[in-house]
């Protein structure tokens, strides 16, 4: 196999990853150009690779550290110019460079997956102050819109910090989606001081019974986090016009995907306990259809 079949192959097995797994990012990535819908499916394809990693919970925590040190250890290698098989790697060398993303981010984003490879029965993962729980976000989410931006484009440095922030709308949007089923893994990511301004604690949340609807102070501590997720959503909106023309639908179409489920979880009244909160594929796909017209409209009149 050439260098040139052999990276063809790369970006081919981290697409079909990416389709297999992104959900809402997937069709992000489809109003991308295809140089840069193959990067973003190549760090995306990285990404998944540490999650599984982090989340086996079919392997004990020591085994699953040691698979997520051998891993790491052996993208280094790759990263440093050593032959590797591994496609992930292939591809995501050649995205890095492409793109100039500095390595260093890519530490970052699998310290933050490792953050929650903890022993089993261990104290549960939590977080004092938004503030701690703004750096966990910052590690998992806002790392990945750093790199983003790089191969999405932009000249402006004030896109970076708009990146960060969108990242943490991001991911306060996942938090508060997957409430019910962090717990159930014994991770309470709502802060400590939030729960305790209104009479609840982490033991709470642990011990609730599986389907019931929130309480009331439970709703109130679900919306102020909802509200400082829509806070950051005003970041997403002012990062869109500093970035390339021709990657601002799927940025846009990411944040509105992102954005629609925040709404969806507000409009339930913060009800996160009854139903797992989603966009439906056919209002994800009304999105997709006019961030694909706007990219039309790029490429026709620049």
């Amino acid at each position: 196999m050439t260098d040139a079949s052999k990276l063809q192959a790369a970006y081919a097995a981290c697409r079909a990853i990416a389709k297999r797994e992104a959900k809402n990012f997937y069709y992000a990535f489809v109003a991308l150009p295809e140089e840069r819908r193959n990067a973003i499916c190549a760090i995306y394809a990285f990404m998944r690779k540490a999650d599984d990693l982090a989340d086996d919970e079919s392997l004990p925590h020591e085994e699953r550290r040691r698979q997520l040190d051998a891993w790491l250890a052996a993208w280094h290698a790759a990263a440093q110019g050593e032959s590797t098989d591994d496609l992930v790697f292939v591809a995501v060398c050649d995205a890095t460079q492409r793109f100039a993303i500095p390595l260093s981010l890519l530490d970052e984003l699998v310290a933050g997956t490792t953050m929650d490879v903890k022993p089993a029965g261990s104290e549960p993962d939590t977080y004092a102050t938004f503030d701690e729980l703004y750096r966990y976000c910052y590690l998992v989410a806002s790392v990945v819109g750093l790199v983003c931006i790089r191969i999405f484009g932009y000249s402006d440095p004030a896109a970076e910090k708009l990146a960060e922030e969108t990242g943490i709308a991001f991911q306060l949007t996942n938090i508060l989606r997957d409430v019910a089923e962090d717990a159930g893994r014994n991770r309470i990511y709502l802060p400590l001081d939030a729960l305790a301004a209104h009479g609840l604690t982490h033991a709470s949340l642990l011990q609730r019974q599986a389907g019931a609807p929130p309480t009331a102070n439970e709703r109130v501590v679900l919306a102020e986090l909802a509200a400082k997720a829509e806070h950051y959503y005003a970041s997403a909106q002012a990062l869109l016009p500093l970035i390339d023309r021709e990657s601002r639908p799927a940025l846009w179409v990411l944040v509105e995907i992102y954005h629609a489920l925040l709404k969806r979880i507000v409009a339930a009244d913060c009800d996160v306990f009854t139903q797992r909160t989603s966009v439906p594929t056919t209002h994800k796909l009304s999105i997709l259809s006019v961030g694909l017209a706007r990219m039309a409209t790029v490429r026709l009149f620049g």
